[in-house]
């Protein structure tokens, strides 16, 4: 180990000193915290080469941590829905993050950040390096001063927001589990990861119109996380409720988890990759400044999630009646999502209390979704859209934001984002329709649609059903 560690350091770019070099792969093993105490011992400036080589390994690094949230949304999914239609959750996921790879890379990330006037960013197809990278990697040592001007690779760039459109998406899949049509949820996921998200997203962080008004999201509280509320809440009411799921008596049928094992691993999951969701986007971790600042992002992401977790199981009694697992993992959730617009703030007590009010919205939001008959499987529109509304708001609290620009950027948005998607579930349940016949539903996806079933050992029991 010790001679292969001595080949490494005796091989590496020129101007970079072993001792710098090793900070870096101690980023890649340990994290930032590591690598920047490497180099204080060094007692040197950050040049900017090194800047440009540790801000594209934050964003690589965080946002395969992002990447990770779709094993923490499969998992909670597919823990949250019935034994029959698990399998199915895992080919949405997997096929949501694919067709958002894919139309973000074609259409995406251009209508996003390239040439973006006031309300939308460029149409044309596909996205790449520039040409001093490609320069650069064909050998060309002449470009490596203008690569280095950019402050990061720009494909990294792409990576690490790419991996963001795919979390929208898969706030839509758990709402409309066991019920949605594969390919209608598809083509919608298509939709949205394409077109419908990058628009917010050039209104924002591609400094369109809301960003110029001095709008302020810092990791997606509306952006991401309200606007796949929005969508699936949208879906929702164009769907419509599984069979049986309220009952002509006014009664909710109660349809726990299948699996609180798996459900409970997607959150902790979850949980972690928020670490990368938040911190990843400080967008620099080339100074002492990013690094600090990161940290409190990480500090305030946990806290926030702690605290919201705690208080929906305090408030799963008085207003579900009993202690709810569910309610308590949801509550994490919702204080992840409510942290997520402004976690960089230094008073980490806001973080405990904005997570705190993020739990009881999320916990009231799944009660009233009951009461108006919505059926919102995973409770992802009062985790992702009630609680992004809270967060947005709560930046105004420590984080600088304006409670009028907030404000507006919260109806803009959510005007836009519903209107569009409702219209585009509409459209699709006239042409190819949305659900699954009752029979489908009644049998369960896995068997009906795939020919496979994720528990075959399991002998599947005839639901008692009400008349449809």
């Amino acid at each position: 180990m010790s001679a292969l560690l001595s080949h490494v350091l005796s091989y590496r770019p020129r101007g970079i000193s072993a001792m710098k070099l090793l900070a870096v792969l101690a980023a890649l093993v340990c994290g930032a915290g590591t690598a920047f105490a490497m180099a204080e011992h060094e007692s040197v400036v950050i040049e900017p080469p090194d800047q440009f080589v540790f801000n594209t390994i934050s964003f690589m690094h965080w946002g395969a941590l992002v990447m990770w949230m779709c094993a923490g949304f499969t998992m909670l999914e597919s823990g949250s829905v019935r034994t029959k239609n698990a399998s199915m959750i895992c080919l949405k996921n997997i096929g949501l993050y694919s067709i958002a790879g894919i139309a973000y890379y074609f259409l995406g990330y251009n209508l996003m950040y390239v040439d973006v006037g006031s309300f939308i960013g460029s149409i044309s197809l596909s996205y790449g390096p520039t040409a001093d990278e490609i320069a650069l990697v064909n050998g060309t040592e002449g470009a490596a001063a203008e690569v280095i001007a950019l402050g990061y690779s720009t494909m990294s760039d792409w990576f690490f927001q790419m991996v963001f459109v795919a979390t929208a998406a898969s706030i839509v899949s758990g709402a409309l589990a066991e019920r949605v049509k594969l390919w209608s949820f598809f083509l919608f996921v298509l939709i949205l990861t394409g077109i419908i998200y990058p628009i917010v997203g050039a209104w924002t962080w591609g400094e369109g119109w809301l960003s110029q008004m001095g709008f302020k999201d810092f990791a997606g509280s509306t952006i991401v996380h309200s606007t796949g509320g929005w969508a699936a809440l949208a879906g929702l009411l164009v769907v419509g409720p599984r069979l049986g799921k309220y009952r002509k008596d006014g009664t909710v049928k109660p349809t726990p988890p299948s699996n609180v094992l798996v459900v409970t691993l997607g959150v902790f999951i979850l949980w972690l990759g928020w670490f990368g969701f938040n911190g990843g986007s400080q967008l620099a971790l080339g100074s002492p400044l990013d690094a600090v600042a990161m940290s409190h992002v990480l500090v305030n992401t946990n806290l926030a999630a702690a605290a919201g977790a705690l208080m929906a199981l305090f408030c799963a009694r008085p207003v579900f009646g009993r202690i709810d697992l569910f309610a308590c993992l949801n509550g994490a959730i919702a204080g992840l999502v409510s942290i997520t617009a402004g976690p960089d703030m230094v008073q980490h007590y806001w973080a405990l209390i904005i997570g705190a009010v993020g739990g009881v919205v999320c916990t009231v939001g799944m009660r009233m979704l009951e009461s108006v008959r919505i059926d919102d499987v995973v409770g992802a529109v009062p985790a992702h859209l009630f609680a992004g509304i809270w967060g947005t708001l709560a930046v105004c609290i420590v984080s600088g934001g304006n409670l009028g620009v907030q404000l507006i950027g919260i109806l803009a948005i959510g005007a836009f984002v519903f209107v569009v998607s409702y219209v585009v579930w509409r459209l699709i349940d006239l042409v190819m329709t949305v659900r699954v016949t009752a029979q489908v539903e009644r049998l369960g996806q896995d068997v009906a649609e795939l020919g496979i079933e994720a528990y075959p050992e399991f002998v599947l029991m005839p639901e008692e059903q009400d008349e449809d």
